[in-house]
């Protein structure tokens, strides 16, 4: 029989309220290894009640915010002292590689450490007003439970971003991960604990999102909601939380280019372009999935950027030889190879991949995969796929390259890849991206702000602007009169 985890609750494992379980199953294997709790709206109240009481008369409010810095620490520390096993926990929720998810998962330690220092560095503005007989200041002050809705790709590191600067800033925190990978953040909950945070501060709920997410968006008690994933349930999230007037951060979809120029650095950029839509299977929001490249030097990148692909190795995520594992879900498995034989059908030359390949007794792999002559209004081009499938498309012009980087609904990152240090700056400020990078790919920091510009999401994680998604500011005035 598998083992049975329940769901986190006022620091202690519960079973669901009515007594429901589900599995979670290894995208390597195929097997079921584990049972998850399955709430529902009887569990999310219990779980917000409890993170309310933990915000107004527990512990947690008493704390200085030097204090709560210090737990935070401890929490990082204790992320790096624990790596392997959360490591282990992901990887067989999620099926990631053992080597790609190590390195990520290391470098989540630098969010609580940076949320840490950051707890008692939050301060209000003495306002100069134009009266002499009044004094005005502001307080910024936490808005108490934070709903965090969490995706299957990442849900360790993703939830970083969400838990420290809402923690540092003194909320409380109901969370919802993805009922594909519950198991790794139901572990982190021991590290809470031993790190000192207050028993009902940080909760889970797990459960399947029609049952849970609805009625933790809307439970009275929530005040901020904080979400990632596509953006089809981010509307829905949004629409919730607008109805009951909540404030929300909103990381949604990418559909990310690369701008390569003929005087870039080719073999980088190729590597870069590889790396930004195949690491991960590309499974990942901001993979940069649209390459648009000069056509003086089109066929030759794409001939690199084919080399890279056709070497990749697939098998057991555990094996260090493993490139990529398999795609975590039967579902984006089946979707991924749809878009593939969609855009086959829509004229774009299949030039390397663009089918499922077996290794090491798992079918659920996808090989990289590579399309040119790929119609700007095409689905391949405008819609993600999120998976390791890449649309190039030329341009003659500075111009024509920034308006195909643009021509589409999604915001969320972009490369540039040139030698000429004015059009890296220009091109830069011209893309409709939240984050753009300039010889390179996929770097991400606790100091630097990320988050989508158009459909690619509302508000910012990480860098000073993500402790503020989470306060609200208070206008204090004093009459000094006599």
């Amino acid at each position: 029989m598998s083992r049975q985890i329940g769901m986190h609750i006022d620091g202690e494992e519960v079973a669901a309220v009515g007594g429901r379980w589900f599995d979670t199953v290894d995208p390597f294997t195929g097997q079921a290894w584990a049972e998850v709790a399955r709430g529902d709206a009887r569990d999310v109240d219990r779980a917000v009640v409890t993170a309310h009481a933990a915000y107004a008369d527990g512990p947690w409010p008493d704390l200085t915010a030097t204090a709560r810095g210090r737990i935070l620490h401890r929490v990082g520390d204790l992320v790096l002292d624990h790596l392997d096993a959360l490591v282990a926990a992901e990887s067989r929720d999620n099926g990631k590689s053992y080597t790609e998810l190590r390195a990520a998962l290391r470098t989540m330690a630098g969010w609580y450490q940076y949320y840490g220092g950051l707890a008692d560095k939050i301060q209000g503005d003495v306002i100069p007003i134009d009266r002499a007989d009044a004094l005005n200041y502001t307080l910024h002050e936490p808005y108490g439970v934070v709903a965090a809705i969490l995706p299957w790709n990442s849900p360790l590191r993703l939830a970083s971003w969400k838990l420290a600067p809402a923690l540092a800033a003194g909320n409380t925190v109901v969370v919802k991960p993805s009922e594909h990978t519950s198991t790794s953040i139901l572990m982190m909950m021991d590290l809470f604990a031993e790190a000192g945070v207050p028993d009902g501060v940080v909760n889970v709920v797990t459960g399947f999102g029609p049952d849970v997410v609805p009625p933790l968006v809307e439970h009275p008690l929530v005040r901020k909601v904080s979400f990632t994933g596509g953006a089809v349930a981010g509307a829905v999230v949004a629409e919730l939380a607008a109805r009951a007037g909540k404030p929300v951060t909103l990381e949604l979809g990418g559909k990310s280019p690369h701008l390569v120029f003929a005087d870039a650095d080719r073999r980088r950029a190729a590597a870069g372009v590889a790396a930004g839509v195949f690491s991960s299977g590309g499974q990942t929001c901001l993979a940069g999935s649209r390459l648009i490249v000069e056509r003086s030097v089109h066929d030759e990148l794409v001939e690199q950027v084919v080399a890279i692909a056709e070497k990749v190795r697939f098998g057991d995520p555990s094996d260090p030889a493993t490139d990529v594992g398999p795609v975590a879900t039967e579902k984006q498995f089946d979707h991924i190879l749809g878009f593939i034989d969609r855009a086959c059908a829509s004229g774009s030359t299949l030039v390397t991949g663009g089918r499922a390949v077996e290794a090491a007794g798992c079918r659920r792999f996808v090989a990289p995969t590579v399309f040119t002559d790929v119609d700007p209004a095409s689905e391949l081009f405008q819609e993600e796929v999120f998976g390791p499938v890449l649309a190039v498309t030329p341009f003659d012009t500075e111009a024509e390259a920034v308006a195909l980087a643009n021509g589409v609904a999604y915001g969320l990152a972009a490369g540039v890849w040139t030698s000429d240090l004015s059009r890296a700056h220009r091109v830069s400020r011209r893309v409709q991206a939240g984050t753009v990078w300039v010889n390179g790919y996929r770097y991400t920091a606790p100091q630097s702000p990320f988050g989508g510009y158009k459909a690619s999401g509302l508000g910012r994680e990480s860098g000073v602007a993500a402790i503020g998604e989470y306060l609200q500011t208070k206008s204090v005035w004093i009459d000094l009169s006599d």
